[in-house]
């Protein structure tokens, strides 16, 4: 019952949210009205939409948006990652919209399956809240400055971006479980260690991480690209927590998870009050991305991370090349 009423508090709390973005988009209503129209008579858009009744859209992102939350906690990348390249290229919502749906939508990913990543010691809360309050400030302003920026340019720097994650996918090799031989001074003052019990093999493992003062400025430009494309940065998260501190790879997913918390929350506000946030759009994803989180996060402890690594290069590659191609007009 407990674990129902938080997951009720977290939902209620985001309905609260994108409730909040309606109203806020109250007063600048014409200008929302006239983003969603460009996009509905965008070329290629209004063909696609005509005769479609309008309770197919918000069920059709809760189902993708579903799937989307079981691969995504696996993976350590963010709903938000999947969720802004997917919905921007293939449904027919303005990209200020889709943000700012994304940013709930990847907030509600890392919340749902937070408490149970806690528990299991796979997501360490000391180690997330330094790199967490600096990224956050950091989304702020690159929420300002994507907003500020026209749509198609947006589209096409997102439809780069996930291509390069995809080669970054690619070419890091992830350390299960890295070697750290001595961990330097800021991390034993901070107490950034832990242990964990790895579900997929039984195995106790004790870690600690390096390289703190590089990772800490690393998170700083991560927090702009967060609020910039509205993607989160799990896809961030995970390499720099794994390779760059030393994290075992699992730590690395369930932490980024907890920083994705905080990070989100920052860069939504932004969204909101700019009126970016509609109920239609972020109400149906946040449910979806939930319950499917909730199945995610169990996987994690027991799944191959190859597994799931090849399913979502996949999909980033896809809506990588969608998205880049329809900022260029190749693909609208």
């Amino acid at each position: 019952m407990r674990r129902g009423a938080r997951a009720a508090a977290v939902l209620a709390l985001l309905l609260v949210l994108a409730a909040a973005g309606a109203q806020a988009a109250a007063p600048d209503a014409a200008t929302a009205a006239q983003a969603v129209a460009a996009s509905a008579t965008a070329p290629g858009t209004a063909t696609a939409t005509a005769g479609v009744p309008w309770w197919v859209w918000p069920l059709a992102l809760f189902v993708v948006c579903f799937l989307m939350g079981i691969v995504a906690v696996p993976a350590g990348i963010g709903g938000g990652t999947l969720f802004v390249p997917i919905v921007g290229s293939f449904f027919p919502f303005h990209l200020d919209f889709v943000r700012g749906a994304g940013l709930l939508v990847a907030l509600a990913s890392a919340l749902s399956a937070g408490p149970m990543l806690l528990r299991g010691g796979l997501g360490s809360l000391r180690l997330a809240l330094p790199l967490a309050v600096l990224a956050s400030a950091s989304s702020i302003g690159g929420a300002m400055l994507g907003l500020a920026m026209p749509a198609h340019i947006v589209q096409i720097l997102l439809g780069a971006l996930v291509l390069g994650i995809v080669v970054l996918m690619l070419t890091a090799r992830k350390s299960e479980f890295p070697d750290v031989q001595q961990p330097d001074a800021l991390s034993q003052a901070l107490a950034l260690n832990g242990i964990f019990i790895d579900g997929a093999t039984g195995r106790i493992v004790q870690w600690q991480v390096h390289r703190t003062v590089p990772g800490l400025a690393l998170f700083l430009g991560i927090g702009v690209l967060a609020g910039m494309f509205g993607i989160g940065a799990g896809w961030a998260n995970v390499p720099a927590l794994n390779l760059l501190m030393g994290a075992p790879v699992k730590v690395a997913a369930g932490t980024s998870g907890l920083v994705l918390s905080l990070v989100d929350s920052a860069a939504a506000w932004v969204y909101i009050n700019r009126g970016a946030v509609l109920p239609m759009i972020a109400v149906p994803s946040v449910v979806g991305m939930m319950l499917g989180a909730k199945i995610g996060a169990r996987l994690l402890g027991v799944l191959k991370g190859e597994v799931i690594r090849r399913l979502v290069i996949g999909v980033l590659l896809f809506a990588g090349l969608r998205a880049l191609s329809k900022g260029l007009g190749v693909w609208p």
